[in-house]
């Protein structure tokens, strides 16, 4: 056990590691390592889908071309139903995999559209190097998305910096100011609106005494009843009738008994009215 853990191992004073002769190896050796399925393929033989991460016992590699100076290798595994061979390279242009032979690659919906951003890249950049007032009108709406997206996060900046300041307590006392100030507009509301019915009234009222109909007392909703042409004449009679059966010259007609209790009435109606709670 402490030979496991390298403590009891003697090395002398004069010892020099370098004069340890080196094991050299072939040049195309391959090395057995262990590996995940680096994309979803299918078997052409036996038609297997092989998931991507799938773990496999591989053989490695080094190819004989090269990109940039970068080694490409190869990797040699088999088919977990017929077992034949399946090999893919490493493809380091587009820092991805690609299928070589045994195995074809399944559609993937993020490599398509990856490839499909950078054609019409390749074709954006053709057109302006063929046409220079495109390439200045491209950049000049490059510019202007770039100044309206600086002034959305400004915006955004001063919106949260605001909203930073505020407290519970600020929030609560602003929101009762407004629920004053719109309930004490209400209440004058209110009392202009029971004083014009009552001005429209004493207007309606003093109208049908004198012998007509009011037109602002209908302007304001207030209805007074027609009285007949020959008013007059039997309105003489009955005090003439009065003043014979004694009532004498202080004597009241109905009439004015009736407004009298009309007025007290809607006074009444105007006094017990609900007043709205305020909020």
């Amino acid at each position: 056990m402490g030979e496991r853990k390298v403590l009891n191992f003697f090395y002398p004073n004069d010892f020099d590691p370098t004069l340890i002769p080196r094991r050299k190896k072939p040049k195309n050796q391959q090395e057995v390592i262990r590996l995940m399925a680096p994309f979803n393929m299918t078997c052409v033989r036996c038609g297997e889908w092989i998931v991507r991460g799938k773990k496999f016992n591989a053989q490695k590699e080094t190819c004989e071309e090269k990109y940039l100076g970068l080694d490409i290798f190869r990797f040699f595994i088999k088919c977990p139903k017929c077992g034949s061979e399946i090999t893919f390279i490493t493809d380091p242009k587009n820092a991805d995999y690609a299928p070589e032979r045994g195995a074809t690659r399944n559609y993937e919906q993020w490599k398509a559209e990856r490839e499909e951003k950078e054609r019409l890249e390749k074709k954006k950049a053709s057109a302006e190097e063929q046409n220079p007032m495109q390439a200045l009108e491209n950049r000049t709406l490059e510019s202007k998305r770039e100044m309206d997206l600086l002034d959305e996060l400004e915006e955004l900046k001063d919106a949260n910096a605001r909203k930073a300041h505020l407290s519970i307590e600020s929030v609560l006392t602003q929101h009762g100011s407004v629920s004053e100030q719109l309930a004490e507009e209400r209440r004058r509301a209110e009392e202009a609106e029971d004083e014009q019915l009552v001005r429209s009234i004493f207007r309606g009222a003093g109208a049908g005494s004198a012998g007509g109909s009011s037109v602002d007392g209908k302007a304001a909703g207030v209805f007074v009843k027609r009285i007949d042409e020959d008013w007059g004449e039997k309105k003489k009679k009955e005090v003439k009738r009065t003043s014979v059966g004694g009532g004498g010259a202080g004597a009241v007609s109905a009439t004015d008994l009736l407004l009298l209790l009309l007025l007290l009435l809607l006074l009444l109606l105007l006094l017990l009215r609900p007043r709205p709670a305020p909020p």
